[in-house]
């Protein structure tokens, strides 16, 4: 009968405070779902601080998500549900003690993932050149300019007097050519336009009914005159909330891949095999609730309101 030292020494990767593997194997799991339920409830605090302020301000937020790019965004869900398959192809082969397949499908994880950090740069410099990152002095900083070519705010008053809605393309058509505002502090600006709130305004005109909330009210308007600068500072709300979601996200994706790396030296080395595989699972696990929780940031953040440009 083999001693308890044996067994040690002959299951590969059993660590000395565990019994048997199946020990190991159930601690380890347990163990990594404990840590994705507090990141679940890390992400849930932010999810609820989106919903709060998308509930009060739903026409603030729909202006600030349509001038987010959906390409990006819908791209990137592509390439990290295509990642979720090569994460869930690489703990296959592992299980089979197949090295090569191991490392290609591991190789192509982080492949997509780096795709996916190179996507967010191209967004992130975007908002970096167009001013709208929330916080003064982290936005381009530009001087001169010629400030009177650039679109001016629509002044309103309390009977609502509202312009044609315009769609993003024809927007971006009519301020071809005229230079931006000059932004010498790096301050958050919004100079797209006020469509979606000019939407809902000309509908409670036509319908009677009302679409803006009690907190739009008070928040877009000041002694009943429309206030461009307390409906910006609304925009400026969703800003703050995209980057800190979609940044904590980032990062959360840079960690799996620096646990791809980890995983790759491993599999080069022919460490696992059908008897030993629960680091891939367990790295698996942790790389599919980053794509989920991507998932749910694509809808909310990026397709919120896309309706209005085609009323």
């Amino acid at each position: 009968m083999a001693s308890h030292a044996d067994t040690h020494d002959h299951a590969p990767g059993l660590q000395h405070q565990f019994e048997d593997m199946k020990q190991q194997e159930e601690s380890v799991s347990i163990g990594m779902w404990m840590f994705l339920v507090q990141e679940i409830m890390f992400f849930g605090g932010l999810f609820t601080a989106y919903l709060v302020f998308r509930s009060r301000f739903p026409l603030a937020f729909a202006e600030a998500s349509n001038h987010l790019d959906a390409f990006w965004g819908g791209l990137n869900t592509l390439v990290l549900i295509v990642s979720s398959l090569t994460m869930a192809l690489t703990v296959f082969y592992a299980q089979r003690g197949n090295r090569n397949m191991q490392v290609i499908m591991i190789l192509l994880t982080m492949f997509f993932g780096s795709v996916f950090l190179g996507v967010k740069v191209i967004e992130y410099t975007d908002k970096y050149n167009s001013g709208l990152v929330p916080v003064t002095g982290w936005n381009k900083k530009t001087k001169g300019g010629d400030v009177q070519h650039a679109a001016e705010p629509v002044k309103r008053d309390s009977a609502f007097a509202i312009p044609l809605i315009e769609t993003k393309v024809e927007a971006a058509a009519a301020s071809e050519g005229k230079p931006k505002p000059p932004n010498p502090r790096g301050e958050f600006q919004w100079n797209y336009g006020t469509h979606v709130v000019d939407y809902g305004l000309a509908k409670e005109k036509e319908t009677g009914k009302r679409y803006l909330t009690d907190a739009e009210r008070v928040g877009y308007f000041t002694n009943g005159v429309f206030d461009p600068d307390k409906y910006r500072d609304k925009i400026r709300i969703f800003y703050y909330i995209y980057f800190v979601m979609t940044g904590l996200h980032a990062l959360h994706m840079i960690v799996g891949l620096g646990i791809m790396t980890w995983l790759l030296v491993m599999a080069w080395r022919n460490t696992y095999s059908a008897e030993y595989y629960a680091p891939v699972e367990m790295s698996g696990l942790y790389w599919h609730f980053v794509d989920i929780v991507w998932i749910f940031l694509f809808p909310l953040l990026y397709l919120l309101g896309r309706h209005f440009l085609h009323s």
